[in-house]
């Protein structure tokens, strides 16, 4: 799916400070600047990644480069991210494959609930040299002028709520945040609850006014953001297991010699390790944190149906996205 031009023009900003993003190479010591937006704060895994990106790029390029972060939605929304990547507004951003999805629609097909045996399969699959990542990078060139840089474990998502959610029966009535892209609101439904869709940077709210009842996300976030403040229990679903994609656009990357591209690619390699190391070896830590935090966290042990969760989300997904992106699954599961 190619980019709608009418799109941008929700947001005339990016169009008219697109330039600002291509002048910014000639500053006065001959360092070349690119803006880094994203929508997590600076204290999360996502806000910490990329501020390791920033000075892990400053120390391989010797200070040619300088990556300067802007966190928490500062840049824009998570949709007006994805597009000002597009245009230039910023250099580089970070998105869920869904949200990158809004820019080439298989994409999308990467946050199917339930689809990775395990986190090394889904790591295998976000390579940027795999197989499904090397086709899925040309087609995001190509429809919007984009490409993946890499991609690092984000975490896996669970549902939060302010009672004990057993089954799918339980979330009847329940409206639950939905990231505003369709696969997101199809495994809320899935899942039995009434989808909302929220932006990020309106969740706290959005949970303080009652607008929706819960959300889904990885504890790291869940953490960081202190939901467990306005929400008491967390249900281990694990419905989708995440990477957080990191896209730079692709006239600013052609625009650098090859020894700079070469950097920068060593640099988002030992950044992808980094950040994936750090949310697998600290989940079990922070969901006894979220339990010092007085988060009734419910697992199998404590009564979730798995396997119903598991099954009427799959349905739900099966019946929009299997033919649409049948191919595309099977091409997943063949990574080994």
């Amino acid at each position: 799916m190619k980019i709608s031009r009418s799109a941008f023009t929700r947001r005339g900003l990016l169009t008219l400070a697109a330039a600002c993003v291509f002048a910014m190479p000639a500053l006065a010591q001959n360092t070349i600047e690119w803006r880094y937006g994203h929508m997590n704060p600076p204290a999360s895994a996502a806000g910490m990644q990329a501020q390791w990106l920033s000075e892990e790029i400053a120390k391989r390029t010797n200070g040619a480069m300088k990556i300067t972060v802007y966190p928490s939605s500062q840049l824009g929304k998570l949709q007006e991210l994805a597009e000002a990547v597009a245009t230039g507004t910023i250099a580089l951003s970070h998105n869920t494959a869904a949200g990158i999805g809004s820019l080439h629609d298989p994409f999308a097909a990467l946050d199917t609930p339930y689809l990775y045996r395990d986190v090394d399969h889904l790591m295998k699959v976000m390579d940027v040299n795999s197989s499904v990542m090397k086709k899925l990078n040309e087609g995001l060139v190509k429809d919007a002028g984009v490409r993946v840089l890499y991609a690092y474990y984000f975490g896996t998502r669970h549902l939060t709520a302010n009672k004990a959610v057993k089954q799918p029966a339980d979330l009847a009535g329940q409206k639950i945040r939905a990231i505003p892209f369709p696969i997101y609101m199809t495994t809320v439904e899935g899942m039995g609850a009434v989808p909302v869709p929220v932006d990020w940077s309106e969740v706290p709210t959005a949970l303080a006014t009652g607008k929706v009842n819960g959300q889904e996300n990885p504890v790291n976030v869940v953490l960081s953001s202190k939901l467990y403040e306005s929400q008491t229990h967390l249900m281990q679903t694990g419905h989708i297991m995440n990477a957080q994609v990191i896209v730079v656009n692709e006239r600013v990357w052609q625009g650098l010699s090859p020894q700079l591209r070469e950097q920068i690619t060593a640099a988002s390699a030992e950044v992808r390790r980094k950040a994936t190391e750090m949310v697998r070896n600290t989940e079990a830590s922070e969901l006894a944190e979220l339990k010092k935090n007085k988060m009734n966290i419910i697992g199998a042990a404590e009564g979730l149906d798995l396997p119903a969760f598991r099954t009427a989300v799959r349905k739900a997904v099966d019946s929009k996205f299997a033919v649409k992106y049948g191919d595309l699954y099977k091409a997943i599961d063949a990574v080994r």
